[in-house]
């Protein structure tokens, strides 16, 4: 987070010198280190592109290849990589993608369309402003703990920064959340606002209110170890998850143009290649994990014997048409060619190893095709927020009804969305639909309902693109808590990496946060690092306050 300070002292005296210059000079040539103002509407789409993955190539995207891993979405295809073992690897920029799209590529961009469209009396664009704030700084404290203060993250005259408390960055996103709604409830579209968030919600302002909302809920119920949870957290989460968005329609979706070029296309699409490597395998060369595969193929214990028609959507299957994963730090190799499975794009790895992009994404699915939009919060999350807030507060009737509405709700956003490139005789119906929740395997009574059901559903629900909330939700979890009700993992049969198979840095403890961005902390902000502890080797593993009682 350095800013370089250029001087122009020789220069300024000479430009004084012939002053009568200086109009026609300015207006040929901008001096590119003063300010530029720009119509807000300009400044929109660039934002909107960061919450899923820019034309830089950062965004949630980008860390999700890492994070994923943690929670075993996915793992990594070759035998040897600390981001299977639960490990944040020192002197890195992997994985810090979202503190650069916070700090820079929203940072200034977000602050100047707040200011203009306060100043311009666009309340609009302030208020969707805030919101995208509210979110960036959520998800960011959630990701990393302690971050720079709120109040000096900004300031353009500093080349060091203070970091504040997780405590304090959530007391500044509700701040953040309400003051977005104050603008958005006494504005009125601005002519310019459905082409400036085509890629969002078409200029729909009730969408941002809702979007808003979303925010808020997370950030009071990831707060359920607080032992005020009940008391002063539980019922805001259902308030605000009652207030955000109840119907796929209003979703907030980042959606791509991609017209052939790699800038607007989906960042986990082959034409960006970002997924795969040619020759020797990379850190991102991911395929889908044993726990996910097993979930979906009724191998797992909190479903046993269900077979999930969801799989076809977001998994792939082998040479055999089954579906099997990789177990952390093994890699494909060791798994029988027949049993390997597929790559997100659709290679067969029967015959060998292949992490090469192909051509198109004809063979994609779900979110790995080159235009598949982005949730970045859904109504099925929100519903599985209501679900688990209810539930711990000893509302099974109304758990169930949230929790099986979060399941329709993705069942359908699969259907509306995601349904190009699966096998006709596989694709989901409402029939279909129907008769998984009928199951009381899936949906039992409400006096059966237990915290497994929740959560393992929504780790379904969320499948990669909510890999970070679901990374919160097993930080809250500490990954292995155990259901109260059953006695058994919450996350039952998931088996965090141990012994050689868990990073050596981590000193036997598992990942509860990532390191701030290497390029700007480490390198121009260390004292303030040593001062929280983060130059220590297992500084990752140390648990965050949202996560502790």
């Amino acid at each position: 987070m350095k800013k370089i300070l250029l001087s122009f002292t020789a220069a300024s005296l000479l430009i004084a010198g012939i002053s009568s210059c200086t109009k026609k000079i300015d207006e040929a040539y901008a001096n590119p280190n003063a300010d530029v103002r720009v119509p807000v509407d300009k400044l929109l789409p660039g934002i909107i592109s960061c919450m899923a993955g820019n034309s830089a190539g950062h965004g949630p995207l980008n860390d999700i290849r890492f994070v994923g891993k943690f929670v075993q979405y996915f793992l990594f295809c070759n035998s040897a990589g600390e981001w299977d073992q639960m490990g944040n690897r020192p002197g890195t920029d992997n994985a810090a993608s979202m503190w650069r799209i916070h700090f820079y590529d929203i940072g200034q961009n977000c602050n100047n369309m707040i200011k203009w469209g306060e100043e311009e009396g666009k309340k609009d664009y302030a208020g969707i402003g805030k919101a995208i704030f509210a979110w960036s700084w959520l998800l960011l404290s959630d990701y990393h703990g302690e971050v720079i203060k709120t109040e000096e993250a900004f300031n353009t005259g500093a080349l060091t920064f203070s970091y504040g408390t997780q405590e304090e960055v959530y007391a500044y996103v509700r701040q953040l959340s309400h003051e977005s709604l104050a603008y958005l409830n006494s504005a009125t579209a601005d002519p310019t606002l459905s082409t400036a968030d085509a890629y969002m919600f078409g200029g729909d302002l009730n969408k941002w209110k809702k979007f808003v909302y979303g925010v808020l809920a997370r950030s009071f119920h990831h707060l359920t170890n607080k032992a005020d949870y009940l008391t002063n957290y539980a019922d805001s989460a259902v308030y605000y998850a009652n207030l955000a968005m109840s119907t796929n329609t209003e979703n907030a979706m980042v959606k791509f143009a991609a017209t052939g070029i790699s800038g607007n296309s989906n960042f986990f699409g082959p034409l960006r290649g970002n997924l795969g490597s040619t020759g020797v395998a990379t850190e991102t060369a991911i395929r889908q994990s044993s726990f996910m595969a097993n979930l979906m193929s009724g191998l797992n214990n909190a479903f046993p014997g269900v077979v999930d028609p969801r799989a076809i959507y977001l998994l792939s299957k082998n040479t055999n048409g089954t579906y099997k994963g990789l177990n952390p730090n093994k890699g494909q190799t060791v798994i029988t060619a027949n049993d390997r499975p597929e790559s997100f794009w659709g290679i067969s790895q029967a015959a060998g190893v292949d992490n090469t992009a192909p051509g198109s994404d004809g063979n994609c699915r779900f979110l790995f095709r080159n235009n598949s939009e982005f949730p970045v919060i859904t109504a099925s999350e929100v519903q599985f927020i209501k679900a688990e807030a209810l539930f711990r507060k000893g509302d099974k009737p109304g758990a169930l009804a949230a929790y099986k509405k979060g399941i329709e709700l993705n069942f359908d956003m699969l259907i509306s969305t995601y349904s190009t490139n699966v096998p006709s005789g596989e694709l989901l119906t409402p029939t279909i639909r129907d008769a998984f929740t009928a199951n009381p395997l899936v949906v039992p009574s409400a006096a059966n309902l237990t915290l497994t059901h929740i959560m393992m559903q929504k780790y379904i629900a969320l499948y990669i693109h909510g890999t970070f909330e679901t990374w919160t939700d097993m930080r809250r979890f500490h990954y292995t808590d155990l259901d109260p009700i059953t006695g058994q993992q919450v996350y039952r049969d998931f088996t965090p990496p141990s012994g050689t198979d868990l990073y050596a840095n981590n000193g036997g403890r598992l990942i509860y946060r990532l390191r701030p961005r290497f390029n700007s902390e480490y390198v121009w902000n260390l004292n303030e690092l040593n001062r929280i502890g983060a130059s220590a080797l297992n500084y990752h593993t140390k648990e965050q306050w949202f996560s502790q009682p």
